[in-house]
């Protein structure tokens, strides 16, 4: 992947799906490890769906559930681990606001056109508040359109772009290649082109990969 002045010292590429709450954990170690690193880093995000198959309209959130963990004691636990996870980063998660598990491709279509404005972590951002804390459902378009104007986009650009397919069959292809990498669940972070970091990694270690990517560009002109 390239690299460039431009936009910073070397690229963070990051797979996520913002209805990951691991995701959401990660996005805020990996904005702490940028803060505490002097590395000139800028984050890229991948698409990758955690529900490839899931109906564009989404499901019923008990549904859901249901299927993935057999039933909502199972479900609880898992989301108990999530909440007291989430708390040491200061996310409130609200799973029990949520009513229903959208498909994914609009809000990862949207992260596109955030991109191309500068806009792509604020939008990631609002995406996680709205459906981790607020309950709201990311997969309608105009939750998507109030979504960005609050991260500073255009409304009705916004609008235009979602009643559109600009970028649909980007984001399937760019899911599809990132299992055919093997990339099988995220977060999970590629750090300069090099270092490969799976899930909600502390802020230590990503600072780690920064340093090691910064020591090798250092010595890079001396092995010509």
């Amino acid at each position: 992947m390239p690299e460039g002045p431009d936009t910073g010292e070397f690229f963070v590429d990051t797979f996520i799906d913002p209805i990951c709450p691991w995701c959401m954990i990660g996005k805020r170690r990996l904005d702490r490890a940028l803060s505490l690193s002097n590395a000139v880093a800028a984050t890229r995000w991948h698409a990758f769906q955690l529900n490839p198959g899931m109906p564009m309209g989404g499901m019923d959130r008990g549904e859901y559930l249901a299927a993935k963990f057999g039933g909502p004691d199972r479900a609880r636990h898992v989301y108990d681990m999530i909440r007291r996870e989430g708390e040491s980063e200061g996310i409130a998660f609200a799973f029990s606001r949520i009513r229903r598990t959208p498909n994914t491709v609009a809000a990862h279509r949207l992260l596109k056109f955030a991109g191309r404005l500068g806009r792509a972590d604020a939008v990631l951002d609002s995406l996680f508040n709205a459906y981790f804390v607020e309950g709201r459902d990311i997969g309608d378009p105009c939750e998507l359109e109030a979504i960005a104007v609050s991260a500073g986009c255009n409304g009705g650009d916004v609008a235009q772009f979602l009643a559109g397919d600009e970028d649909f069959d980007a984001v399937i292809a760019e899911d599809s290649a990132a299992r055919a990498a093997g990339v099988s669940g995220v977060p999970f972070f590629i750090v300069g082109g090099r270092y490969q970091l799976s899930g909600a990694q502390s802020p230590e270690i990503i600072i780690r990969a920064f340093d090691l990517v910064r020591a090798e560009t250092a010595r890079a002109p001396l092995s010509r």
